[in-house]
């Protein structure tokens, strides 16, 4: 067999199961409503089929770099990938929620174990000379993971069921395992030592659990609480013990002499803010998509695939390119690009055409690739040849701690813009109602009381034809109730111009409900535009993450004496 052959067969090993462990990140998503149908249960209970997937991928992350770095790559890789497929196949076969929560948790386990290694994988299969271009390869297939997750998972649980969302990683599993066993030559960091790092590992463990743990929850419990406080605080107690173990131990997991290179340190903040900025635009679009433009989820999930392709096409450029004339220039444009895109997201409308949404997408994922690819091919380039496993899972644990910062920030912003329009509009609505002349003052007081109750939902109740006529129903039946407990001269009085009192609440229940509309639309502009803005220090990040050089300058990976401070 041909040495072109065997490469392309010990990539595809590496990309199916990078593939299948971020794509479970995302696919999950969609069918969290079904899954709930089926199992029963509160919203916040299922959640955790997501969360506890994060959770876990976050806190090991970094642990299984260093021991991928001491035992062998591809023997950690094999493990890792083995562990995901029988937790997806077992997952589908999930008999309680309790169950299928557990399994998703030693499934985040797997994940970080495989996402990690993959990049040293590739580089020890191919020639410094490639690296430019499979990592933007990498890059592409790392958009294409995250951004199509919504749709497959769409059409997954539509035309199958839910539990395929599982199921489908088992072949790619397996057949990840077999060509990596056949054609991947096992790898390790030569200057690591067998010890483990008992210390660093609990403590670097301990530090992401805490962060996670209290960014996940910050919604129920909100940030100035003293439940968040406090696992924000032991958080940075881990961390603070994480960095003296590293400076005081004899064999660390982290060498800390990776924290003095400029490139280094610009490539994993650059990566904080792409994986805040990713879930940012693929979260705040989708609920956009579905509850402002009134779009099945399914079709929700596949207008958000626009960013992996977008994505695809710069990554398979910048990736090659960077590799000649430094990651910098490639990754600054790429986070304005994004950020641009996102910013003009808040333009859109409730009835804006189906191609003002695509084009946007687009070119944020055009911005994601010229990112992603050359950002992780320069934390590559830029660190000793035996540290490229551990760069590695601190670039891959940014991307995900920023993946989880961005939701916390945005819901916590999206819900805060959201109440403060629907709060204006209510008042609006409120003070038409008050000054109508047509309808008597208990049928306003209903009235008013319905309006408020709209606000409360978020337009929930407003979001369709068939939820607009609920609503209205809803309404008559109150003011009917209402109008039997009034004085029968009252009742009288009412029944002979019911008509017209009917015929004037649901005109100014539809005035309402539009003008919340309007309020719901604007609070998601705001957001949007908050989170281009929020990408502005990427830009920084992203200019430090690596050096210009010349084209015909070769590329040196730094060695430990001459590391850049």
């Amino acid at each position: 067999m041909s040495i072109r052959m065997r490469r392309a067969l010990s990539f595809t090993a590496i990309v199916l199961g990078f593939f299948m462990a971020l794509l479970d990140t995302t696919i999950i998503n969609i069918a969290l409503p079904e899954m709930t149908r089926h199992f029963g249960g509160s919203v916040s209970r299922i959640s955790w089929v997501m969360n506890g997937y994060n959770l876990a991928f976050a806190i090991f992350i970094l642990t299984a770099s260093r021991l991928a770095d001491q035992f062998g790559r591809k023997k950690v890789f094999i493990f890792g990938v083995a562990l995901f497929t029988l937790t997806s196949l077992l997952a589908g076969f999930a008999t309680s929620l309790g169950v299928l929560i557990l399994l998703r948790v030693i499934q985040g386990l797997a994940g970080a174990i495989i996402v990690p290694v993959t990049i040293p994988l590739t580089t020890t299969t191919f020639p410094k000379e490639m690296h430019g271009l499979i990592i933007g390869i990498w890059g592409a297939v790392s958009g294409i993971a995250a951004a199509s997750g919504p749709a497959l998972g769409g059409i997954l649980t539509q035309k199958l069921s839910w539990e395929w969302i599982f199921f489908v990683n088992v072949p790619l599993g397996v057949l990840s395992i077999v060509l990596t066993a056949v054609f991947i030559e096992e790898s390790r960091d030569n200057t690591a030592g067998r010890t483990i790092d008992y210390g660093g590992t609990l403590a670097i463990t301990g530090a992401m659990f805490f962060i996670t743990y209290a960014l996940i929850k910050v919604q129920d419990y909100g940030w100035s609480s003293s439940v968040i406080l406090g696992l924000l605080g032991a958080g940075l107690v881990f961390l603070l013990l994480f960095i003296f173990t590293q400076w005081r131990g004899k064999e660390p997991m982290l060498p800390l002499s990776l924290m003095r290179i400029r490139t280094f340190n610009g490539a994993s903040l650059t990566l904080l803010i792409v994986g805040a900025a990713l879930m940012n635009l693929s979260l705040l679009t989708s609920f956009f998509l579905t509850r402002m433009m009134g779009m099945t989820e399914l079709k929700a999930g596949l207008v958000l695939s626009m960013i992996a392709v977008g994505s695809i096409v710069s990554s398979a450029i910048s990736g090659p390119l960077s590799a000649k004339y430094g990651s910098h220039l490639f990754a600054a444009s790429g986070i304005v690009v994004t950020g641009g895109a996102m910013y003009s997201l808040s333009g859109l409308h409730a009835d804006s055409a189906l191609a003002e949404v695509v084009v946007r997408l687009l070119v944020a994922g055009v911005g994601v690739g010229l990112t992603m690819a050359p950002v992780m091919s320069s934390a590559v380039r830029n660190v000793p040849d035996d540290k490229v496993g551990i760069s590695s899972g601190v670039t891959n644990m940014a991307k995900a701690l920023g993946s989880v910062i961005g939701v916390a920030i945005i819901v916590t912003v999206l819900q805060h813009n959201t109440n403060s329009e629907l709060g204006k509009a209510g008042i609006s609505a409120t003070k038409v109602i008050q000054t109508n002349t047509e309808l008597q003052p208990f049928v306003k007081n209903v009235l008013t009381e319905a309006v408020a109750s709209i606000g409360k939902q978020g337009n929930a109740a407003m979001d369709s034809s068939d939820g607009e006529a609920d609503t209205a129903s809803a309404v008559v039946h109150a003011v009917e109730l209402a109008a039997a407990k009034l004085p029968l001269a009252e009742q009288k009085a009412f029944a002979a111009d019911s008509a017209n009192q009917f015929h004037e609440v649901k005109l100014l229940l539809s005035q309402a409900g539009g003008g919340m509309q309007q309020a719901a639309v604007k609070g998601f502009s705001r957001t949007f535009a908050f989170a281009g803005l929020l990408m502005i220090p990427g830009i920084l990040f992203a200019l430090l993450s690596d050096k210009r050089r010349k084209p015909e300058e070769p590329l040196v990976l730094a060695e430990p004496a001459v590391l850049e401070r």
